[in-house]
């Protein structure tokens, strides 16, 4: 009969601390944990915990608490903050709230329901990394007097040739790359991903070693504020315009084929929940217009795009001399692309893509990559069509 493996322990006091790139000697160093109350965030503090440093935990408290009790996956609200209060208190270290839910809705909340009225696809969770979850995150650590931010993302901080680079994590199963694209070369200096050369599955055997009540708990979801996945939903309540009925139209002929339900229920590249049947092929959403209403659908080769022009962009250190590939999505498979003008500092610039590609939503983020370094990236603005 085979012997099972060992558990898994907690790494020792020197190793730890490796894992923080702390600038001195650990039990002189203090680190800000962001924590969101879910199995990964929880690890990073017990990780802190265990390099001999000073351990202060931080949780914004983003959306309304009473909404929010009792779900499982979430973050950052209902019993996500009791989980973090409760591993602060298993591991022995301070650990504060801060209310952030109206900040958060103006910048994160307010700006998805906006986007989705205007006929854009809107990435929120990276919103809220440019906004409350590092800016406001980064602003406390320091008041505290931390050396560094650590949080619970699946990304890699390597030390470069012209200073610190983020890199995608070992695991592609849980690369979070794509959503801290706008992460700033200070606020890199400043940061500590700890998990990213982890694959999950260790990661929740840490915490069962470190006697962490939230060791099974899901995963959070992509949209954390909105409580069952009906996005559109929370969209109506905002802006009831949106889901005011229009007409769907051929895109290439002008036909008007039925009529859809609101705008805020659909994206470019959608094809399920158009129901307009007896077409000669399947049609797919091609273009929104906000304006009129009107839902433009064509055939998947009428998604097709040769280039994109993306705004308010970020760059990550230097332009690198290799090729460059691109993520449109965040599940996405980087595809190769050309830079045409700057990036970086908010400018804008266009990707040209070596092959067409499809489904480029407006609203997204395009993430440039220089193998697994994150170069930077940008909002897309929009989209030109192939002639392929």
């Amino acid at each position: 009969m085979q012997a099972s493996a060992a558990p898994l322990a907690l790494p020792g006091a020197t190793q730890a601390a490796a894992l923080f790139d702390l600038p001195r000697a650990a039990a002189e160093c203090r680190i800000v944990v962001a924590m969101s109350g879910g199995v990964d965030s929880s690890v990073v503090a017990a990780l802190a915990q265990a390099s001999g440093a000073e351990v202060i935990g931080i949780t914004l408290q983003l959306y309304d608490y009473g909404a929010a009790t009792g779900r499982k996956g979430a973050c950052c609200a209902g019993d996500d903050i009791a989980d973090a209060r409760a591993v602060a208190d298993r591991l022995g270290f301070a650990h504060y709230v801060h209310d952030h839910e109206s900040a958060f809705r103006e910048t994160v909340v307010e700006t998805f329901a906006d986007e989705y009225l205007a006929g854009r696809t809107p990435v929120p969770c990276i919103r809220c990394n440019m906004g409350p979850k590092f800016t406001d995150l980064f602003a406390m650590a320091r008041e505290l007097g931390a050396d560094c931010l650590a949080t619970g993302h699946y990304v890699r901080r390597v030390a470069g040739p012209a200073g610190a680079e983020l890199h995608r994590a070992l695991d592609p199963a849980r690369d979070q790359s794509y959503f801290l694209y706008a992460t700033t070369e200070d606020q890199l200096d400043f940061l500590r991903f700890p998990l990213g050369g982890l694959p999950k599955a260790q990661v929740r055997e840490l915490a069962e070693a470190a006697g962490l009540r939230n060791a099974a708990k899901p995963d959070s979801q992509d949209i954390c504020f909105v409580p069952d996945g009906d996005y559109a939903g929370i969209v109506r309540k905002l802006r009831p315009e949106g889901g005011e009925p229009g007409s769907i139209v051929h895109a290439a002929s002008g036909e008007v084929l039925g009529e859809h339900k609101g705008v805020i229920h659909y994206t470019v590249g959608q094809r399920r929940g158009l129901e307009i049947g007896g077409q000669a092929e399947p049609l797919y959403v091609v273009g929104i217009d906000a304006a009129s209403r009107a839902l433009k659908v064509g055939p998947k080769r009428m998604l097709a795009v040769n280039e994109a022009r993306i705004v308010e962009t970020n760059r990550i250190g230097p332009l690198p001399d290799q090729p460059l590939t691109a993520k449109v999505r965040s599940l996405a498979k980087p595809v190769p692309v050309t830079l045409d003008g700057p990036l970086g500092d908010g400018a804008a610039t266009t990707i040209r893509f070596a092959d067409p590609e499809y489904g480029v939503a407006p609203g997204q983020a395009a993430v440039l990559y220089a193998g697994d370094r994150v170069v930077g990236g940008g909002w897309i603005e929009e989209t030109r069509a192939s002639t392929v």
